[in-house]
């Protein structure tokens, strides 16, 4: 067993890349919940609840930037968690949480109770998703063969949480708008479920806390330019994923073509494993980053420019093959130029800019949206800070630290 500071507790030699990739795909599971069921599932389920509760645009982003900001506020006290305790143990009390806090959006019906709850959600998803980040980047480095597949399998594995809440929530909320307690109720318990076979899998995997010794800082300054694209991808990415089944339903996509569309979004994620791990793996820069959100900026652009289902399915295919693979890349940049004592706080870093990010985007899309133009306008708008995160991303250079 391998047990030193700032790796996994992985038996390599006896498991190899194939065990390697099984236990990526018990991380995956966690990644499902943490942003698959906690974060996107909102999207399909925002219809339902406007109509419901008579909410504006503004309130309903407003429910994912309360979300994001209980994400920040949880990705800045990450670090210092996982100083204090594993990595797993931080992972699997995130999903726990998730699962439990899913489960109570169904109770209430006041906005401020739905506000503390999209909260504290985003909190417990954040802790769940920087500490599986930590152990995807760990356990690549024993797979170097494989190291962007392992990370790959780990952040596609949010499409699996878009996959089973496209398959649940339009089902259950078909016949009546009022229904949707329920879909929350069921999320939750996917969520239990996922969280349980993340235990059971990951078993063998720790990422101790370092002695004080064996840390290292993380030189923001030289991922400035990366750490800005993360920030645009942040504002833009997410008035897509909180707006865009609402948009379909206005321009009159069926409901049954809404759900196929959302399922085929999360379908494409998983898919995005293999489509990128060859270039997460080759690319210190900032040029996976770029490359990435200038496609997000085009998935974001194409249901505002034509509303047939075949433009429309192109645009989910691949905003779907491309929005996490952002995320994998960041990961990966972390992992190609720090050391390994490095890689929380790296980690950790660009998980607050892009929740920073996050907590604009959703009211800001909804504002717009409240005015002329609508969503189409607001979509109009997050493509472009995308396509300013390309710009800014181009700019990052590799730094000359190698990790070992």
């Amino acid at each position: 067993m391998i047990d030193t500071p700032g790796r996994s507790t992985v038996d390599a030699a006896q498991g190899g890349p194939g065990l390697a990739l099984v236990e990526a795909f018990a991380l995956a599971a966690a990644a499902a919940v943490s942003l698959g069921l906690a974060r996107f599932a909102y999207a399909l389920l925002l219809p339902p609840m406007r109509a419901d509760l008579g909410w504006s645009y503004l309130t309903a982003g407003a429910m994912n930037t309360v979300n994001a900001g209980g994400y920040l506020v949880a990705a800045l006290v990450a670090p210092a968690l996982l100083r204090r305790w594993d990595a797993r143990r931080v992972l699997l009390a995130g999903g726990a949480l998730s699962a439990v806090l899913l489960a109570l959006h169904g109770a209430v019906r006041s906005d401020a109770a739905l506000y503390v709850l999209r909260s504290a959600n985003g909190a417990a998803s954040a802790l769940s998703f920087v500490g599986g980040g930590l152990l995807a980047a760990r356990l690549a480095l024993h797979a170097p063969s494989r190291s962007g597949l392992v990370l790959g399998i780990y952040y596609g594995g949010v499409g699996l949480g878009i996959v089973a809440s496209a398959a649940l929530v339009p089902v259950i909320t078909a016949s009546n708008a009022a229904g949707w307690p329920a879909a929350w109720a069921a999320l939750g318990a996917v969520a239990a479920l996922a969280t349980a076979a993340t235990a059971r899998g990951t078993r063998r995997l720790a990422a101790p806390p370092m002695p004080q010794a064996a840390r290292a800082p993380f030189a923001w300054r030289h991922f400035a330019f990366g750490l800005a694209g993360y920030a645009m991808f942040g504002l833009g990415y997410i008035g897509y994923m909180t707006f865009v089944v609402t948009l379909l339903r206005e321009q009159g996509l069926a409901p049954g073509l809404v759900a196929a569309f959302y399922m085929l979004l999360g379908a494409a994620v998983v898919a995005s494993s293999w489509l990128w791990a060859s270039l997460l793996q080759r690319q210190r820069g900032g040029l996976a980053l770029a490359l990435l959100n200038g496609l997000l900026a085009l998935a974001t652009l194409l249901p505002v420019l034509s509303t047939r289902a075949p433009v429309v399915f192109a645009s989910g295919a691949l905003f779907g093959a491309v929005f996490l693979s952002v995320v994998a890349s960041t990961t990966a940049m972390v992992r190609h130029n720090a050391p390994p004592a490095a890689w929380p706080a790296g980690i950790a870093a660009f998980t607050i800019v892009f929740a920073a990010g996050q907590i604009i985007g959703p009211t800001l899309v909804g504002l717009i949206a409240d005015g002329a133009g609508g969503l189409a306008r607001g979509f109009v708008v997050s493509a472009g800070l995308l396509a300013a995160g390309a710009v800014l991303a181009c700019a990052q250079r590799p730094v000359h630290q190698r990790a070992p």
